[in-house]
């Protein structure tokens, strides 16, 4: 238990940093551009542990690997770049909010989870903890973020769908990890090597039209570092999380990455305000009663 919720919160950490480091990238590329070359690249980082998996024992439970890397890496964070760019930070971070409880109905559901009270009350208030983070946002200039009504009803349909293959993904890993044949660090290549199968045809198709100039040299160090930290040892990390834990108590612990954003705020420019530090302590609190019931 304890190494699960250890590698949850350090996979969200992760995350947050990740993130930062690709918001200070200046370059050419979109967002599903930029998604496309984090796959590409984490999976060419674990080439070695795709030579050497079980393809002829595990073949049923590779496969469900790779179609839970095409839902959750692929499809999952492609609709959740193109909800961002139609909705905003706020709003998107507001519907990802719906993951803790979705991810607990998911546990009780198919994979026959108890989930009691006190963990549906956690998984409450760390969603409320996100959308409180969501709101510590700046607002949105309009650069990149469009306000019309029927693209605002896309990008809501593409938020809601970026959830639900985000908590599918991580169900059927879980499903796949407790058997216990597999490593989370197989599951992580295997998993980069579905979505990377999945989007390869979108990245074929987009390769031409990549407008110039392309990202130089010298970011490429700071691209392969967000890469590795954030796409190859998050990944890991929420694989050993999703092993170790409940998937509604895993998924709560992994999706309080906009409230550790808020710890970084005075580095990149902002500051913490009180509805920031409400946020944190909520999420502190959360996670308490998830992991401790």
């Amino acid at each position: 238990m304890v190494v699960g919720v250890l590698a949850a919160l350090c996979g969200s950490l992760a995350w947050t940093l990740s993130s930062s480091l690709w918001r200070s990238i200046e370059t050419s590329l979109t967002a599903w551009q930029l998604n496309g070359l984090k796959i590409v690249i984490a999976t060419l980082f674990l080439c070695p542990v795709l030579l050497f998996l079980p393809w002829s024992e595990q073949t049923n439970g590779l496969m469900l690997l790779m179609a839970s890397g095409a839902l959750g890496i692929a499809l999952g964070d492609s609709f959740y770049f193109a909800a961002l760019r139609r909705l905003g930070t706020r709003r998107t971070l507001t519907i990802e909010a719906l993951g803790p409880l979705l991810a607990s109905f998911y546990g009780m559901t198919f994979l026959a989870e108890i989930i009691n009270l006190k963990s549906w009350f956690g998984a409450i208030l760390v969603a409320t903890s996100v959308v409180i983070a969501a709101f510590q946002q700046p607002p949105e200039k309009g650069v990149g973020f469009n306000r019309q009504f029927s693209s605002q009803r896309l990008g809501l349909l593409f938020a809601l769908s970026g959830v639900i293959c985000g908590v599918s993904g991580a169900a059927l890993s879980r499903q796949v990890l407790l058997l216990g044949q597999i490593t989370p660090l197989q599951s992580a290549a295997i998993r980069l090597l579905g979505g990377l199968v999945l989007i390869i045809p979108w990245l074929r198709k987009c390769i031409r039209p990549i407008p110039y100039p392309r990202p130089s040299q010298i970011r490429w160090p700071r691209i392969l570092f967000a890469t590795l930290l954030g796409t190859n040892l998050g990944i890991i990390l929420q694989q050993l999380a999703l092993q170790k834990l409940p998937l509604g108590i895993g998924v709560t612990l992994l999706s309080s990455s906009p409230v550790m954003a808020l710890l970084l705020c005075r580095y990149e420019g902002d500051r913490l305000r009180l509805g920031g530090i409400a946020a944190s302590f909520m999420a502190v609190f959360g996670i308490w009663l998830a992991v401790t019931s």
